[in-house]
């Protein structure tokens, strides 16, 4: 029959082994924080220690994205950052989104050497973006180009007619808050929206003149809404060099930057506040229609996360087929 003297000893076993397993919890607790860190700040860890040149992806549809214009901001003030390789894959985006990457590139690359290097996409507002960069490396069969902007407003009067809705309201002036889906564009109207699109047009027309070396007759010939292949861009002075990640290496082997360095990923860390134009969209959009597991990346190669944008826009939006 167990005595008082063995309860004692079993219990101090068995807060010795409760103990051994809290300690092991928090041992698992600490290392998925670290892993966890590592994941969301990615090499921007390590890369404030050891020399070497950062990475930045820009990629999908442009807007003016903090997470993204903190990175780059960082990269300025990394000392060990010795050059940066910005890669896009864009079909533009926002005009404002795209104003506030193109002004914290040029920031960047006024503190260090910065070349864009195309991937399969740089269009308008990514366009844009590439032209902040010093230099620009694009592959050969590179889609560049799509210099414009773009404002679209829906018209829903023959949908109103048809299921017998009108809208009535008062305004203190003809403009306010016009063009309208609920009303015909007048004139006047139409002359608002065109002369805010000009605006912004010459601004646009303007940056591609001042960074790409050419006279505004020359950009003005090419800012029809056209797009080039890599090759034709060259030949047009819309990039600088056919080629890929090495090759814009080589070029800033040539502004000082040590071949032998380490490129290094820099990634935005992101968060569940940028639901309308993240995955979470796609994939309740792609519910919604019922497609299939994976839809939603379906829905985003179609171009379906523009849906979501507003107002000024330099984006390339492929014609439909007849």
């Amino acid at each position: 029959m167990p005595t008082r003297a063995d309860d004692i000893i079993d219990r101090r076993r068995l807060r010795r082994k409760l103990t051994l397993w809290r300690l092991a919890v928090l041992l698992i607790l600490a290392a998925a924080a670290a892993l966890a860190a590592e994941w969301y700040w990615g090499d921007m860890l390590s890369g404030a220690t050891r020399d070497h040149i950062a990475r930045v992806r820009i990629e999908g549809t442009i807007t003016e994205d903090d997470k993204l214009l903190d990175v780059l901001r960082s990269l300025r003030e990394t000392d060990s950052v010795k050059g940066v390789i910005l890669t896009i894959d864009s079909p533009g985006g926002t005009t404002a989104g795209g104003e506030a990457i193109y002004e914290a590139v040029r920031k960047l690359a006024e503190a260090k050497p910065t070349v864009a290097q195309v991937g399969t996409l740089a269009a308008s507002a990514g366009y844009m973006i590439a032209s902040a960069a010093d230099h620009i490396v694009s592959r050969q069969s590179s889609i560049v180009g799509s210099i414009g902007v773009l404002f679209q407003y829906p018209d829903v009067t023959g949908l109103m007619d048809k299921i017998g809705v009108k809208l009535e309201g008062v305004k203190s002036t003809p403009l306010k808050a016009e063009p309208s889906p609920f009303n015909p564009t007048t004139e006047e109207e139409r002359a608002m929206i065109r002369a805010l699109v000009t605006d912004s047009y010459d601004w646009f027309v303007g940056l591609v003149e001042a960074r790409r070396g050419l006279s505004r007759d020359q950009v003005l010939a090419l800012a029809d809404g056209s797009i080039f292949t890599g090759r034709q861009a060259l030949q047009r002075k819309l990039v600088d060099e056919l080629g890929g990640v090495e090759t814009a290496q080589a070029w800033l082997e040539t502004k000082g930057v040590a071949r032998e360095l380490e490129i290094r990923e820099w990634k935005p860390r992101r968060d569940s506040g940028s639901w309308l134009l993240g995955s979470a969209a796609m994939s309740a959009l792609a519910a919604w229609l019922g497609l299939p597991a994976g839809g939603s990346d379906m829905l985003s190669e179609l171009g379906a996360d523009r849906i979501f944008l507003d107002g000024l826009v330099s984006v390339w939006q492929p014609a439909t087929a007849p």
